[in-house]
């Protein structure tokens, strides 16, 4: 169900302005049918949920269309026009540097550019936003951007972890465990993912599959001798989208 300032929405007037097929009919409809009451303070602001969702969706298909590599933390790499890498192998901003500038690079240049998938996340999350914000709230919001993993990511993100669900919406990210680790290789522990609403799901160094290729490719990773499957956990993570949509100004987005 879905409630804008206490009121329930008019299915049309919403779901009409997007194609029939688009990404944000399809999280509408999921919306709309859980038993779950999201609200919203107005239509800007679930507007506002569904272009962030769709640009977590593109960013992650163009970054796995992209250059960019898989590589462990030890060897990762980035363009040092616009980050220092650190000695645990993440990516610092620069000073000099716009945060806008620095993230959009990651794609322009994406040779430069190599991590493991939580990482990958990290700049999926944002590179979506980068696209949603106007550059100057970007830029004020981020000024300090530190790229490794989820331990290290700015507050204003609002990134948020559900160990129990109510729904899976497109554009969230979920995560394939694979309990069973070769102790010779644990970068494939487990491989974060982004649902791409259609089945299928983005994971740096996997690339894009179903969940029964994630989990056989993990299979392929396992102690010798195991028969403990990898599986998709029913935990995901997504960031507040309506503290997100308050950084954008009045009379822009919203």
């Amino acid at each position: 169900m879905i409630y804008i300032s206490g009121s329930s929405i008019d299915y049309d007037s919403v779901v009409n302005q997007y194609p029939l097929e688009s990404i944000e009919k399809k999280i509408i409809d999921i919306l709309l049918s859980s038993s779950y009451k999201y609200t919203y303070n107005s239509l800007s602001q679930l507007k506002f949920e569904l272009e962030l969702r769709k640009n977590i969706i593109s960013t992650s298909v163009n970054l796995h269309k992209s250059m960019f590599s898989f590589r462990v933390f030890r060897e990762s790499k980035c363009n040092t026009n616009y980050w220092e890498r650190t000695n645990e192998g993440g990516f610092s901003l620069k000073n000099e540097v716009k945060p806008s500038d620095a993230i959009k690079d990651i794609l322009v240049n994406s040779a430069k550019y190599g991590t493991e998938c939580s990482t990958a996340i990290v700049i999926v999350y944002y590179g979506a936003v980068v696209n949603v914000f106007p550059e100057e709230v970007f830029n004020r919001v981020f000024s300090h951007i530190y790229l490794m993993d989820w331990q290290y990511l700015d507050r204003s993100l609002e990134i948020h972890y559900y160990e129990e669900p109510i729904d899976y919406l497109p554009g969230d990210c979920r995560y394939f465990k694979n309990p069973d680790v070769d102790p010779l290789t644990p970068e494939w522990q487990g491989e974060n993912a982004i649902d791409l609403g259609n089945g299928m799901y983005y994971g740096h160094g996997i690339g894009i599959k179903d969940r029964y290729e994630m989990i056989a490719i993990l299979n392929m990773h396992r102690v010798s001798g195991s028969q403990t499957s990898a599986y998709l956990m029913e935990s995901l993570t997504r960031p507040s989208f309506k503290i997100l949509a308050s950084y954008v100004p009045s009379n822009g987005l919203l």
